[in-house]
């Protein structure tokens, strides 16, 4: 069975359906909303049952084995019912595990994930190694498994929700990023959430590898109980043994100690950035990568779509699309990268996450803040509790972008950085990355139209 037809579901029944499986698909979305699925998916043998949960697995049949999208809690009475009746669950990435021959990089982290799995994925491209950039990343793990082969190696983004469903997953080399409040709406506390990330380094061994982010003390404390060989990074302190940072400089330093780019060279900008092609040196080393393969890409990789990604500059201002930016604290690290004066843009779907340290890490840069969505009232109320008094209201992102643009100055950029989940009015953050796109276009084309006339 499985559960919800999403992203991975289309490529799950293709594979199951190819290795014999009787499939059934479970969703709660109609069959209209789903047409496109459907379609995609029309002379495969399915079940469906859509519009509902089963209340009983009495009207499903004999079911093995239930593969669940990670955007269903395991605490929904169906899941708890198949849980009680000794059913395995699993999700996509586990039974992609099960199926790959192809050597797992696992990245996990609350913030950097996208990024250093796109970065890592392109330094092993250029390195020769046949990659397969898959997981949390858009491209569903399950959709390579059948065809990689054991020279492969398979760089996969994955996310707590993802984590929360492994059995026997065990990557080749895990990568914990870095770990703050986030999901707390699907978690419900902090302690659920570390746990989720920590399941990444569950079945792994001395003969696996462990990359560890040095300067996030979560990340130590619960690097401690692993068995894999542990590589450190870091961006502020001088390690013994590991990749840092020296005289501006990425520095890998084990039996040799080698400089491999000047931190001013590399292409993506801000110190989180500068993390991430730490974290991304580290898996290349561990590869075998050579140094002037890794510095060549961090020299002209530019980074990913959504995040910190510039769209225009329109009578002197810059517009810049950090979408991906879905909670707070990704939104600083964007606010920390973006030269002043910022009119930032931010709201959407509530994940239960607080916004004073967001207020706070305004101060001197962010000269004013729209905010709209399910947080809307959230964030205007974080501000003024801390002396933030230029925020105002708006009804969605439109209207913000429009409103933003209006009370803009030449030397200004428009941040559009939301702190928030999409899900309140987009499918995911991409759908809303490119509404704002649209919306930057629109201004430019009705200035163009302007001249004309």
């Amino acid at each position: 069975m499985i559960i919800g037809l999403a992203v991975t579901g289309v490529p799950l029944v293709k594979v199951l359906n190819k290795l014999g499986a009787k499939v059934v698909v479970n969703d709660m979305k109609s069959r209209e909303k789903l047409e496109e699925s459907i379609l995609e998916l029309e002379g495969y043998k399915i079940e469906y049952i859509l519009g509902k949960h089963p209340t009983s697995l009495d009207e499903i049949g004999h079911i093995d084995l239930v593969v669940v999208s990670p955007g269903i809690p395991l605490e929904i009475p169906f899941m708890k019912n198949i849980i009680n009746n000794q059913i395995e669950i699993i999700g996509e990435i586990e039974l992609a595990y099960r199926l790959t021959k192809a050597s797992i990089v696992a990245i996990t982290g609350t913030n950097g994930k996208t990024t250093t799995t796109a970065l890592i994925g392109e330094i092993f491209k250029k390195a020769n190694f046949k990659t397969h950039v898959v997981g949390n990343i858009g491209v569903p793990a399950i959709s390579k498994a059948l065809e990689s082969k054991p020279e492969d190696v398979m760089v996969m983004e994955v996310s707590s929700f993802q984590l929360e469903t492994i059995v026997e997953f065990r990557p080749k080399i895990s990568v914990l990023l870095n770990v703050t409040p986030d999901h707390l709406d699907r978690h419900k506390t902090m302690q659920n959430y570390k746990n989720a990330k920590a399941n990444i380094f569950n079945k792994q061994n001395s003969d696996d590898y462990a990359v560890i982010n040095f300067d996030d003390p979560l990340v130590r404390e619960m690097s401690k109980k692993i068995t894999a060989k542990k590589v450190f990074f870091s961006r502020k302190k001088i390690l013994n043994e590991g990749i840092y940072v020296e005289d501006d400089h990425i520095v890998i330093s084990f039996e040799k100690k080698a400089r491999v780019i000047q931190i001013d060279k590399i292409k993506i900008l801000g110190k989180h950035n500068l993390e991430n092609a730490l974290a991304a040196t580290a898996i290349a080393y561990i590869m075998g990568v050579k140094d002037s393969i890794i510095k060549s890409t961090l020299e002209t990789f530019e980074g990913v779509k959504h995040r910190l990604e510039f769209i225009d500059d329109i009578k002197g201002v810059k517009f810049i699309n950090d979408s991906k930016g879905t909670n707070p604290c990704a939104s600083i690290k964007a606010i920390e990268s973006v030269k002043k004066p910022i009119i930032l843009i931010a709201g959407g779907m509530d994940k239960g996450g607080e916004f004073r340290e967001f207020i706070k890490a305004f101060a001197g840069k962010v000269s004013s803040m729209l905010v709209y969505g399910e947080t809307a009232d959230k964030l205007y109320c974080a501000a003024l509790e801390e002396g933030f008094i230029k925020v105002q209201k708006v009804c969605g992102l439109e209207k913000a972008v429009h409103t933003a643009f209006k009370n803009s100055t030449s030397g200004d950029t428009i941040l559009f950085s939301p702190a928030c989940a999409s899900w309140d009015m987009y499918a995911n953050f991409e759908k809303r990355g490119e509404h704002f796109k649209e919306i930057v276009s629109s201004i430019r084309g009705a200035l163009i139209e302007e001249k004309k006339s």
